[in-house]
C-alpha cells in the first residue's frame, strides 16, 4: 500500500484559486509517476496533471496555463495550484501513483494502481 492523503478541497468563487496537497507516506514521491485525477457528477475520472518519476509534467488541455503541478521531495508532497477556477472545474480531485503507463501517457488512469481518497472542489459561479 502506497498511502495518499489529499487536503486543500474547498468552495471557491469563479475566478478563485485553491492549493490541493498530497501527503505520501512511506516512499518517496519521486519513484513513481504521480498525478492528479478529477471525476465530476456522471462523468469519467479524467487526468488533470502529472509527474513522471523523472519530472516530467504534463497537463490535460482545459487546465493548462491554469494549474500548475509541483512535487516537494524532501516532504514528500504533491501540491496541484488551481488558479481562475471555473464551474467546470467542480469535481472531487484525487491524488495517484504507480509504475505508469509510458511518459506520453502520464495522464493515463492504468498507469497508477494507488489512489488518495479524493477531495471536493467546488465552484461557485
Amino acid at each position: 500500500q502506497v498511502p495518499l492523503v489529499e487536503s486543500g478541497g474547498d468552495s471557491v468563487q469563479s475566478g478563485g484559486s485553491l492549493r490541493l496537497a498530497c501527503t505520501v507516506s512511506g516512499y518517496s514521491v519521486s519513484n513513481y509517476f504521480m498525478a492528479w485525477f478529477r471525476e465530476a457528477p456522471g462523468k469519467d475520472r479524467g487526468g488533470v496533471a502529472g509527474f513522471t518519476s523523472h519530472g516530467t509534467r504534463n497537463y490535460a488541455a482545459s487546465v493548462k496555463g491554469r494549474f500548475t503541478i509541483s512535487r516537494d521531495i524532501a516532504k514528500n508532497i504533491l501540491s496541484l495550484q488551481m488558479n481562475s477556477l471555473k464551474p467546470e472545474d467542480t469535481a472531487m480531485y484525487y491524488c495517484a501513483a504507480g509504475p505508469g503507463a509510458g511518459a506520453g501517457l502520464i495522464l493515463n488512469s492504468q498507469g497508477y494502481n494507488y489512489w488518495g481518497q479524493g477531495t471536493q472542489v467546488t465552484v461557485i459561479s
